[in-house]
């Protein structure tokens, strides 16, 4: 395809860019194998787990995502005025549509609810080895209860999910925090409650920055240097029991991530987790537990990460709802698995079987057995013109199918085709009356 520019009586044809967009992905058949491969993993785990899909516009109000509170994502937006005149963005993130869609159902719903839901998500942002400017994301929520008895189940399906894609502890480790180590350190320093969820996403960025970048960022908040210093030191402890020493032994924030650690073990997870009170996540809702899935080697960055977020419902002025869920991108894990050497070949279609017609009149036999065989359960690709046997058989070998059916005119003469193997080279008649038998006993 090309346009055309018009000037000094000349045409001149510009070239289409074929190329997508910056940070977007063209998906060809053999990527669309591997998406479904993957979101068809994600789905047996949210089944396995209880959860029902849901889904979005990924168009939405931009003032669902305009949060106060400095985040990365507030800055990234893909956003616009319509012709409506209405500011719009494209989702950066599903959470905040989930709070919309239970907000209108004014508590119609029955809870607890656990969801589930893949979208596609939207970021212009800095580009790395797996992280573009627009990604799917599988993400799983439970609303309607309030103890970490949440975080350790969707926590386990995480860990499901590791297991059925053939990684193990070895290979990834999901780190374990609560905002409220944070919450009980501040308020020790005596910053108050509203400055907690802006200081969470601060502390987040020193993990890519040092602390004079955001120096700007803590004088606007009104904090001193040494606050955050202090802050970072707590946030270096590695074990509940340090942090115990800290916070005492009555912290509620101890208390909740010794309940957790307790009930992952029950779940028989616990050689997956791990505390660090360096994890905070950079999203100014989460209340509580937090926790991020990394690649125990550190060549990626995180696999997939959430939290508790019980006041989100509060920002858009609904109720008071307990809420935890999580987010897990498709780029990087499919990064890892290839790293490890265990993502799956998609270059096969799934053809069962190439039916082809030695000559023009024997074309509506092909198409009566092609049918046969697809009614059968067979994925069955017709050679829809005329061709070479040699033609033929390349064509299959290239798709990958496991049969050749032959029609040709002394077989059809006689009520059968010829069926080559293309597995072994085996050749056998087979009877068209037995096609079905025949389909049934070479189902894979």
């Amino acid at each position: 395809m090309a346009k055309t520019i018009e000037g000094k009586g000349k045409k001149k044809q510009v070239k289409l860019n074929t190329n997508p967009p910056k940070g977007t992905r063209d998906f060809y058949p053999e990527d669309m194998r591997q998406r479904t491969w993957l979101f068809q993993q994600w789905k047996d785990v949210a089944k396995t787990y209880g959860f029902s899909e849901y889904d979005a516009p990924v168009l939405e109000s931009e003032s669902l995502f305009t949060r106060k509170a400095g985040e990365e994502v507030t800055e990234q937006l893909y956003n616009f005025v319509d012709k409506g005149d209405r500011a719009v963005a494209l989702r950066p993130e599903m959470t905040p549509s989930l709070a919309r869609m239970v907000m209108a159902k004014k508590g119609g719903l029955n809870l607890p609810l656990k969801w589930f839901s893949i979208p596609q998500c939207w970021r212009y942002e800095r580009m790395t080895r797996g992280r573009r400017r627009e990604h799917f994301q599988w993400n799983m929520d439970i609303w309607g209860v309030n103890g970490v008895e949440v975080e350790a189940e969707l926590l386990s399906a995480m860990v499901d999910f590791f297991k059925r894609v053939g990684l193990s502890a070895e290979d990834v480790g999901i780190k374990v925090n609560s905002r409220l180590v944070i919450s009980e350190v501040l308020t020790e320093l005596g910053i108050p409650e509203e400055k907690f969820a802006a200081t969470c996403v601060l502390v987040d960025k020193l993990e890519k920055v040092p602390i004079d970048a955001i120096q700007d960022d803590l004088t606007e908040l009104g904090l001193d240097r040494s606050v955050v210093e202090k802050l970072t030191t707590v946030l270096t402890n590695k074990s509940i029991e340090s942090i115990a020493s800290v916070l005492g032994p009555d912290s509620e924030a101890v208390q909740q991530l010794s309940k957790l650690m307790a009930l992952c073990k029950a779940y028989g997870i616990e050689d997956w987790i791990l505390f660090d009170a360096s994890v905070v996540r950079g999203l100014a809702y989460y209340t509580g537990i937090v926790f991020e899935a990394f690649d125990r080697r550190g060549e990626l960055r995180a696999i997939a990460g959430g939290g508790r977020y019980d006041k989100l419902l509060e920002t858009f002025g609904g109720d008071p709802t307990p809420a935890a869920g999580f987010g897990f991108g498709d780029a990087v894990i499919i990064e890892l698995l290839k790293e490890r050497n265990i993502l799956p070949s998609f270059a096969g279609a799934g053809i069962d079987s190439v039916v082809f017609a030695m000559n023009e009149n024997l074309h509506d036999d092909a198409i009566a057995i092609a049918t046969k065989l697809r009614q059968s359960g067979q994925s069955v690709d017709v050679v829809l013109e005329q061709k070479k046997t040699k033609w033929v058989f390349k064509h299959a070998d290239r798709i990958q199918a496991r049969f050749v059916v032959i029609v040709a005119p002394d077989e059809i003469a006689n009520g059968e085709v010829s069926i080559k193997d293309l597995g072994c080279g085996e050749q056998t008649s087979v009877k068209i009356g037995e096609l079905a038998d025949w389909a049934v006993n070479n189902a894979i």
